[in-house]
Formats: C-alpha cells, structure tokens, sequence
C-alpha cells in the first residue's frame, strides 16, 4: 500500500466550462431578483391633448 495522496488537478477546459457556467448562473441569478411589480398607468378622464405653458414655448421656439 503507498501513502501516496492522489492529488487531481483539473484541466483548462474543464475550468473554462465551470467559469462560463458560473457566469450564467450569476446572471439568471441577477435578472431573476431585479423584477418589478407593473405599476398601472393612470390617465386623466378627458385624455385630449393640452397645450400648456412649456409646449408653447417650444413652438415658438421650433420656428
């Protein structure tokens, strides 16, 4: 019997496999916990177009 340890190195490309798995993971990881609750869009009743202060000084400035 030998009291030899076996020591097993791993190769390039099973540490790029493991490096490229690991990426994604974190990504999923990432994306899955950024998530918003939708907030609804609220819109006045009359909805019709307004032309208020700031828009019209942007036509007289446009011309």
């Amino acid at each position: 019997m030998s009291d030899k340890k076996e020591i097993r190195s791993t190769s390039r490309r099973d540490l790029l496999k493991l490096a490229g798995l690991a990426a994604g993971v974190a990504g999923a990881a990432a994306a899955a916990g950024t998530a918003k609750a939708a907030t609804p869009i609220t819109r006045e009743k009359d909805g019709g177009y307004r032309e208020t202060e700031h828009v019209r000084k942007y036509y007289e400035l446009a011309r």
